[in-house]
C-alpha cells in the first residue's frame, strides 16, 4: 500500500457555499422551533402525558447509535489491522463525533428544561441508567478525541492502537447503554426485553455504516478525487452483512416476545394492528430498510454507485421507522400497571387504550436539524483540516492490487 497523503478539500465552489448556507438554514429553523416549543408549552407539540419522546428523541436516539457505528469503520482498521480500511480513519472518527452531536443537541433542546442538564452532570444515581449515559456520552466525546489526535500525530503512532481499542470497547458500551435504556423500563411492555441491548449495537453497525458509505461515495465525487472499486465493495459487503444481523435481531425479539404470553397483546398491536406503527414497520422498516437494500447490495446493481447510495438512503429511512416503531410504538401501547388484572378504562384515556401520536412541525424541524448540525460538522471539518485521503484509488489503498 502507498503512503496515503490527507488534503482538505478546497471548499470555494459555489455548491459548497450552498450547501453550507442550506445546513446553517436549517439548524438555525431548529433552534427556533425550540424556541417556540419552549415559550409555547407541551401542548403546541404532538405529545402529551403518556407519549413523552417524540419526533425529536426518535432523530437523536437514531444518531446517537449511528454515531457508534460510523466508529466502526475506524475500529475495523485499528483493532483488526485490517490495512484497507485504514485510510478512512479519520473521517470515521469525525462522523462519529458529528453525528453524536447532533444527537445530543436534539435531545439536549428536547428536555423540556435543556438548564436541567447541569444536574445531571453533577449529581448522579448509578442506579439510573440515564444517569449512566450521560458519562458515556461525554466518555466517547473525550475518547475519540484522543484516539483521533493520536491517529494524526505522528509522535503519538505508539499509543495509536490503545487508543483505538479504548474507543472500540467504550463505544459497544455506549450502545449498550442506549439499549438498556429500552431494556430496563419494565413498565412499557414492548420495551421491556434482554435482547435489547445487542440490538441496538448490531442496529449501530448498520446504520452507521450506511451512512459512512453514503458521505463517502458523495463526498469524493464531488470533490472529483479518485474512490476505488475494493474500498466500495468491502463497505458495501460488510453493509449486507450488517442489514442481515438487524433482521435476524428483529425477528429474534419478536418470536420471543410471541412465545411470553404476557406480550402477546403488544405484538399484535406493532404487527397486525390497525395502526401507522404496524405500515411503518413491515413497509419501511422490513421491506424498504432491510430486504430491498439486501437485494440490491447482493445482486448486479451494487456496482452502480447511483444503486448503492439508493441501497444506503433506504437503510438510513428503514432505520428511523425502526428507532420510530421502539419509541413510539412502544409508548403507544398503554402501560401494563396491573398486569394480569383487568382495568376499567376512562374517558381519559388512562389505562386499556392506545395512544395517537401526531407530530408536529416543530418537532420534525427540531430533529431534521440534528441531522444538518452533523453534516455541518463534517462539512466543515473535511474543509479545515487534513481528515480526506487525497486518494482512495485501488492502486493507492489496496494491499492486493497488482496495478
Amino acid at each position: 500500500m502507498k503512503k496515503i497523503n490527507y488534503l482538505e478539500i478546497e471548499g470555494r465552489s459555489s455548491g459548497f457555499i450552498a450547501l453550507l448556507g442550506i445546513l446553517g438554514i436549517i439548524a438555525l429553523a431548529g433552534i427556533g422551533a425550540f424556541i417556540y416549543m419552549e415559550h409555547s408549552g407541551h401542548h403546541v407539540t404532538g405529545m402529551d402525558n403518556q407519549i413523552v419522546w417524540g419526533m425529536p428523541h426518535v432523530f437523536a436516539i437514531f444518531l446517537i447509535v449511528a454515531a457508534s457505528g460510523a466508529l466502526n469503520v475506524a475500529s475495523i482498521g485499528t483493532v483488526f489491522n485490517k490495512a484497507i480500511y485504514k485510510p478512512l480513519g479519520r473521517l470515521s472518527v469525525l462522523m462519529a463525533i458529528a453525528l453524536l452531536a447532533g444527537g445530543l443537541m436534539v435531545l439536549l433542546l428536547d428536555l423540556g428544561r435543556p438548564d436541567r442538564l447541569i444536574v445531571a452532570m453533577t449529581y448522579y444515581n448509578f442506579k439510573s441508567i440515564f444517569a449512566w449515559n450521560i458519562i458515556l456520552y461525554n466518555g466517547f466525546f473525550a475518547v475519540t478525541i484522543v484516539y483521533l489526535w493520536m491517529m494524526m500525530e505522528k509522535r503519538m503512532v505508539p499509543y495509536y492502537r490503545p487508543a483505538g481499542i479504548a474507543a472500540f470497547i467504550w463505544r459497544l458500551i455506549l450502545t449498550t447503554g442506549t439499549g438498556s435504556i429500552f431494556g430496563f423500563l419494565v413498565a412499557r411492555s414492548a420495551f421491556d426485553a434482554a435482547i435489547m441491548a445487542p440490538m441496538f449495537i448490531i442496529m449501530s453497525f448498520s446504520f452507521g455504516l450506511a451512512i459512512f458509505l453514503l458521505i463517502l461515495m458523495l463526498g469524493y465525487q464531488w470533490t472529483e478525487r479518485p474512490l476505488g472499486d475494493a474500498i466500495v465493495k468491502r463497505l458495501k459487503n460488510l453493509l449486507g452483512i450488517f442489514v442481515a444481523a438487524v433482521l435476524y435481531f428483529t425477528l429474534a425479539y419478536h418470536l420471543t416476545n410471541l412465545y411470553a404470553t404476557e406480550h402477546h397483546d403488544v405484538e399484535k398491536f406493532i404487527l397486525a394492528g390497525d395502526s401507522i406503527h404496524t405500515t411503518l414497520f413491515w413497509i419501511v422498516e422490513i421491506l424498504i430498510g432491510g430486504i430491498i437494500p439486501l437485494a440490491i447490495i447482493y445482486s448486479k446493481f451494487s456496482t452502480s454507485r447511483t444503486w448503492l447510495g439508493l441501497a444506503t438512503i433506504m437503510i438510513i429511512i428503514g432505520g428511523l421507522a425502526k428507532i420510530y416503531v421502539i419509541v413510539i410504538g412502544g409508548q403507544a401501547f398503554p402501560l401494563e400497571i396491573f398486569p394480569g388484572m383487568e382495568v376499567i378504562s376512562s374517558t381519559f384515556g388512562d389505562a386499556n387504550s392506545y395512544h395517537i401520536y401526531n407530530p408536529s412541525t416543530p418537532e420534525f424541524i427540531l430533529g431534521i436539524s440534528g441531522v444538518a448540525v452533523a453534516i455541518l460538522i463534517i462539512t466543515m471539518g473535511v474543509r479545515v483540516l487534513k481528515f480526506m485521503p487525497e486518494s482512495l484509488a485501488d492502486a493507492d489503498v489496496d494491499p492486493h492490487n497488482k496495478g
